[in-house]
């Protein structure tokens, strides 16, 4: 399935998340941004795909990183995750979620997870 066009709206909405990151997103960011030196690894932040902003993208490994903060956990919130998950799976993405809690207790073993998942460990 080839990727659907971005949409205009979520250039900016992107645009906006990039500048109104969460703690959690900033904590995982300082250790993202620098894969790129260490891996190899190109990590994109608060980024466009299609009809949705991914909070974290590995383009050339086609992974998605999302940090779920409580909303994430309420009914309506779990429905819209699940259908977004499958159309990022529809276009060759593996989507990786992480709980703001995870990121703050072990972050460490969260960016374990991402680089295992990227075949960088």
């Amino acid at each position: 399935m080839a990727l659907t066009a971005i949409k205009p709206a979520a250039v900016q909405r992107a645009r906006t998340l990039r500048r109104d990151m969460t703690g959690g997103e900033r904590k995982l960011w300082l250790k993202l941004k620098g894969f790129r030196k260490l891996y190899g690894l190109h990590v994109r932040r608060q980024v466009p795909i299609g009809p949705y902003v991914a909070d974290f993208a590995i383009h050339s490994k086609k992974i998605i990183i999302e940090v779920d903060g409580e909303h994430h956990f309420l009914p309506d919130r779990i429905t819209k995750d699940r259908k977004r998950d499958a159309w990022f799976a529809g276009q060759g993405y593996k989507v990786l979620r992480f709980n703001t809690g995870e990121l703050l207790e072990n972050l460490e073993g969260c960016i374990e997870e991402i680089l295992r998942k990227a075949g960088a460990l």
